[in-house]
């Protein structure tokens, strides 16, 4: 942990297993609640006086860093997560271009200039407005992407000058842990920075309650963000909370790219992705010759070692999510769906499952289902795949192939979404866009420039 600038550990350790292999990959230190709390208080007290450059120069040199050491990450955030190196290689590279372009957004943040006279009784003053830092930022990262996340949320706050507690998923620290180090080979004050590692049953009220915290950044599941809204008091808040997210495909979509997006969508870090493909919505006329080829791309998928070069799906996070995905399976099967390939569990291990004719109530498609799935269903026209999109609680990211600009375009106006991407997926992503979704699937938003909106304040001057 990371302590009043300090490494320091405790008695209390966990250990960290490959879900793979089942073998140790490293141990963490335990923090208490009071430890927790020493740690905040101290990074609240600590005031940085980086200036824009200097913070951009600490983030650009630190995405040199991790580039140059991309296998290292690559091997790390596999061996703790399960993530095929595939996979992780591009989870480093996205990595990098965050950190490249929070560097950028550090010599960016500004204000406006306003005239008062805008009312018959008013006087021509001069309004400014400034953005300061919103002082210290808690972020809360999860378990699928060790290093991504992380630097979502640690590079525009430095860019915006905050101090940061992190709290690092229990099962994936070590890639972050880290990441941290590195940003502090770079430059970064030690005790701008605090790193607190340990069970969120026994940490997580202390952290987000805490009385030094003013913004709190989450990514995790739906209930723990309600709880985080109904603990942390008068704080600002970013809760991006996931998605059943769908990829609507027309009768008149480009097939082929909505298979190789569909591939990609669903079974991408075997499925788990917030932001990934839950559920598939074809149009009845097309559905059999889409899944006749989404059925021939996914058997040509090797599921294995995640640390294989040639494997393409890896392991879930353990045993107890990959029995959860089997459980789903075999409900929706029960409900009358018609499992086409895939499906079979070894450990925590699934390989990609397609699934045909199932019920629009199943709580495959209706909950966010963490693994490599494919639910496919029949849709009857853009108004009905709209109208089905809505009906769940979530709201993220939805995707539609279309060559429709009319259906394309009803979908964009009509969808209860975050972001609406024409002829790509949900999973599609940008960092100088903003990511966040509406009603389950969060506040706020993400996305390097949105984010040190968010994690900023606007103080007014009148002249």
């Amino acid at each position: 942990m990371l302590i009043k600038g300090k490494w320091v550990e405790s008695n209390r350790r966990s250990e960290i297993k490959n879900p793979y292999s089942g073998k140790k990959v490293g141990t963490v230190s335990m923090a208490t609640g009071a430890e927790v709390l020493d740690a905040a208080a101290d990074a609240k007290k600590f005031s940085s006086a980086l200036t824009a450059y200097e913070r951009y120069d600490i983030l650009m040199r630190t995405a040199q860093e991790v580039e140059k050491d991309s296998r290292d990450y690559v091997a790390s955030i596999s061996s703790e997560s399960g993530m095929c190196v595939k996979d992780a290689a591009k989870e480093v590279a996205r990595a990098v271009s965050l950190l490249k372009v929070s560097a950028e957004e550090a010599k960016r943040i500004t204000g406006e200039s306003i005239f008062t006279d805008v009312v018959e009784s008013a006087k021509r003053n001069l309004a400014v407005t400034i953005r300061e830092p919103i002082g210290l930022v808690c972020a809360i990262t999860p378990f699928n992407r060790p290093l991504n996340q992380v630097v979502v949320k640690l590079g525009p706050a430095i860019a915006a000058n905050n101090s940061v507690i992190l709290k690092p998923s229990e099962k994936t620290p070590l890639t972050a842990i880290k990441f941290v180090k590195a940003l502090i080979n770079n430059g970064l004050p030690p005790r701008m920075v605090a790193v607190v590692t340990g069970d969120p049953a026994e940490i997580g009220d202390a952290l987000v309650s805490c009385p030094h915290i003013d913004m709190v950044t989450f990514t995790g599941s739906k209930e723990v963000g309600e709880h985080i809204a109904k603990t942390a008091g008068m704080v600002k808040l970013t809760l991006e909370l996931g998605d059943s997210g769908a990829l609507i495909v027309m009768d008149d979509a480009d097939l082929a790219k909505a298979v190789k997006t569909a591939v990609a969508g669903a079974y991408g870090n075997a499925g788990q992705s917030c932001r990934g493909i839950k559920r598939i919505l074809v149009h009845k006329n097309i559905e059999e010759a889409f899944v006749r080829g989404l059925k021939e791309a996914t058997e040509k998928l090797k599921v294995g070692d995640p640390q294989s070069e040639d494997t393409d799906i890896g392991t879930l996070i353990n045993e107890v999510q990959a029995l959860e995905v089997e459980k789903r399976i075999a409900d929706a099967v029960n409900k009358g769906a018609r499992l086409v390939c895939g499906g079979t569990r070894k450990k925590a291990q699934i390989t990609p499952a397609i699934l045909t004719n199932v019920p629009r109530d199943a709580a495959i498609v209706m909950k966010e289902t963490f693994g490599p799935c494919a639910p496919v269903v029949t849709v009857n026209d853009i108004e009905d795949a709209v109208s089905y999109v809505n009906a769940t609680e979530y709201g993220l990211q939805t995707g539609i192939f279309t060559n429709d600009l009319a259906k394309a375009f009803y979908a964009a106006g009509q969808l209860k979404v975050g972001a609406v991407i024409v002829n790509n997926g949900p999973q599609f992503d940008s960092p100088a866009i903003p990511f966040g979704g509406v009603k389950k699937s969060g506040l706020g938003r993400e996305g390097i420039k949105y984010a040190v909106n968010e994690m900023t304040t606007v103080k007014t001057i009148v002249f």
